[in-house]
């Protein structure tokens, strides 16, 4: 019976652990249509098979082992959802008896993920309670794994911009540097140097086709700095 390969980045999601003024955590994931996907690719869709007992609660998945001519069968159970209870308690299941079977197992060697950007954060004016604005779309960008099927590389991004990195060189994590975010400190900086110079907030907006200061990147906000200076 084949391995099941290691997840690539784009079938790996993001969710918000925790969530802080200063700060939020993400969690790894994968959802059933990779495990479907991962399962057609490698055994074939006609060799494998699911189904559920105890009304959705667990999922037994099988496959078909020609060396012994027989159905092989892994089982889990599963959570319920917020919405759509019973479709997520099937779900959910079906992916934990994945996971049993060794597809994504990989993602619980993942290391802790804190990012300290307060610029993605809003806070709530009723419940008080912190979220991430409406805009933010986290991905995973890039992910490798050692020998033993851990993690070691890892960069999680914001719409091209790079939020996260763990296991990068020196060098890259440098160039990384450039494209994440700008931060408060250096659009102070640019405010600052804007009223002694002859340019204006709204002609930088304009050249870089942003609508805040707060969309540039790192990179974008040292050329403006370097730039007032001259």
């Amino acid at each position: 019976m084949k391995e099941f390969r290691k997840l690539k980045a784009n079938e790996i999601e993001v969710r918000v652990g925790s969530i802080k003024a200063k700060g939020f955590s993400l969690l790894l994931y994968k959802n059933a249509r990779c495990d479907m996907n991962i399962l057609d690719e490698t055994v074939t869709p006609m060799n494998w098979q699911r189904h559920h007992i105890r009304d959705n609660a667990n999922c037994i998945v099988s496959i078909w082992n020609e060396d012994s001519k027989q159905w092989i069968e892994k089982e889990d159970t599963g959570t319920e959802s917020y919405t759509e209870k019973e479709k997520g308690l099937a779900s959910d299941s079906f992916k934990r008896a994945c996971f049993n079977w060794g597809i994504g197992r990989e993602l619980y060697t993942a290391p802790f993920i804190w990012i300290n950007n307060t610029e993605l954060i809003t806070q709530d004016e009723q419940t008080k309670k912190f979220k991430l604005k409406y805009n933010v779309y986290l991905t995973v960008e890039d992910i490798d794994y050692n020998a033993n099927g851990e993690i070691n590389k890892l960069k999680i991004t914001n719409k091209g911009k790079t939020e996260y990195m763990f296991g990068y060189s020196n060098e890259e994590e440098t160039k990384a540097v450039k494209q994440m975010a700008i931060g408060k400190g250096q659009i102070q900086f640019i405010q600052t140097a804007l009223k002694d110079s002859e340019y204006n907030e709204g002609q930088i907006l304009r050249k870089y086709e942003v609508k805040t200061l707060s969309e540039l990147t790192y990179a974008d906000g040292e050329k403006i700095l370097e730039g007032l200076e001259k």
